[in-house]
């Protein structure tokens, strides 16, 4: 087991709760490890009928993988493979299982805490929830299957994909990644009427046209997003959109190998060690990228990472 990790079961309904509120229960391999161990052994037995997630501490359900262990792994030749082979396969045992899952997804969400929780059968949003899939800040793209919803989010699902924008707990429930809301109803500012912005902007399916359409747009939000975009990973919003374009005809689990061969080909390519360097760790929020803009970026390095053969295509 992990010490991060705390579990029982109570009148048959099992518990896990993420217990390393320091880190706003950001998730490393033996909390990943023991949480898969108790959810195979909970669907043996046949007095538990039910199983909860919740996050511990006052910040969030959980703010992701460990991202700084795993940049670790990466920039040392570790098993960084192994790391998110296991995240994935949790994310899949959750969607999959078959007694019923409830994930608590309170304040902070993000990253390998949207996986953990928003394929879950019964997903709680609050009013303090804030949720993202942050990253192309850090040289990557939206993995752990997430991309099955927002792909099919249109271009809101876009914007939140390429830009790593957050979003509310009620735009969550329009996303299909969150059920109810414990606190009655919640805002949805991205599907508010007065972001016509993004449906204009995200129309196309090259990067490069989408900023421009931003940054050329009147509103200042519009602006902003592409002030944004251009600050991410170039070569991670190439490879986003074109994951999420993909993903549109995919299953969960189709979508989960996407991501796990996509990250095999871009995770040693060092945007992804520069921008954890930068934003977690030095927090100079100066990231080198590999290609310095979106414009810079060769569509046929882009296409080298996508030529894998996945699995379900075999």
């Amino acid at each position: 087991m992990s010490e991060y990790l705390v579990t029982d079961v109570t009148d048959g309904i099992a518990r896990i709760t993420l217990n390393r509120p320091n880190a706003i229960n950001a998730l490393d391999d033996s909390m990943m490890n023991a949480m898969y161990e108790a959810l195979a052994t909970w669907s043996k037995d046949d007095t538990v009928t039910a199983v909860e997630i919740a996050g511990n501490g006052e910040r969030g359900f959980c703010a992701g993988a460990d991202v700084r262990t795993l940049a670790g792994l990466v920039a040392d030749g570790g098993p960084w493979l192994h790391f998110l082979e296991t995240e994935y396969a949790l994310d899949m045992m959750i969607a999959n299982y078959p007694k019923p899952v409830t994930s608590y997804m309170r304040g902070i969400t993000m990253g390998g805490g949207l996986g953990l929780g928003g394929h879950a059968d019964r997903r709680i949003v609050y009013s303090d929830t804030v949720m993202a899939m942050p990253e192309t800040k850090i040289g990557f793209f939206p993995d752990v299957g997430i991309m099955y919803q927002l792909s099919r989010a249109g271009a809101v699902g876009r914007h939140i994909a390429m830009t790593s924008a957050t979003f509310t707990g009620g735009d969550a429930l329009l996303l299909n990644l969150a059920d109810e809301s414990a606190d009655g109803p919640l805002p949805a500012p991205l599907f508010d009427g007065s972001n016509t912005w993004i449906e204009e902007c995200y129309a196309s399916d090259d990067p490069v046209e989408i900023v421009k359409a931003l940054e050329s747009h009147p509103d200042e939000n519009a602006r902003q997003a592409g002030r944004d975009l251009r600050a991410r990973s170039p070569f991670a919003v190439f490879v986003t959109l074109r994951a999420l374009i993909r993903a549109q005809k995919l299953q969960l689990s189709e979508v989960l190998d996407q991501d796990l061969r996509l990250a095999e080909g871009v995770l040693p390519m060092g945007d992804f060690v520069e921008g954890v360097r930068a934003l977690l760790i030095d927090k100079d929020n100066d990231p080198h990228w590999r290609y310095a803009t979106l414009e810079e970026v060769p569509v046929e390095e882009v296409d080298k990472v996508f030529s894998y053969r996945s699995s379900w295509q075999r």
